[in-house]
């Protein structure tokens, strides 16, 4: 394993900065997570799950907020409902330097909190 990052995210505090700002949606997730999650009566939780993700890959990159794109990582779900954790852009060029071959991703979430686990090999 090269790293392993972590992440939680309050699904209410999300929830609010969505209606807060409403193009925080098209800044961080891509058209195709969009259009995963727009029949869902409430979004939030999905969402929140996969801005964890973001962080989590940051994390396991070891690097910070700025380092790349946020829409440089997303989450993209096979038929089964497993995710598969994209990387692309910057995000790619920096696993490429460490030496990053394949993605573990796992996504979580209740009412009230979504997590996500990213595993970089």
């Amino acid at each position: 394993m090269i790293g392993l990052g972590i992440d939680a995210v309050s699904v209410s505090r999300f929830r609010d900065a969505l209606e807060r700002t409403p193009t925080l949606r098209t800044r961080v997730f891509t058209q195709q997570e969009l259009d995963s999650v727009a029949d869902r009566q409430d979004s939030a939780p999905n969402l929140a799950a996969r801005f964890a993700v973001r962080e989590a890959t940051m994390k396991a990159l070891g690097v910070g907020l700025g380092a790349f794109d946020l829409q440089d990582v997303s989450i993209r779900s096979h038929a089964s409902g497993a995710p598969e954790l994209i990387v692309t852009g910057r995000a790619a060029e920096l696993a490429r330097e460490q030496g990053v071959t394949a993605w573990h991703v796992s996504l979580s979430h209740t009412h009230d909190t979504a997590v996500a686990i990213v595993a970089s090999h």
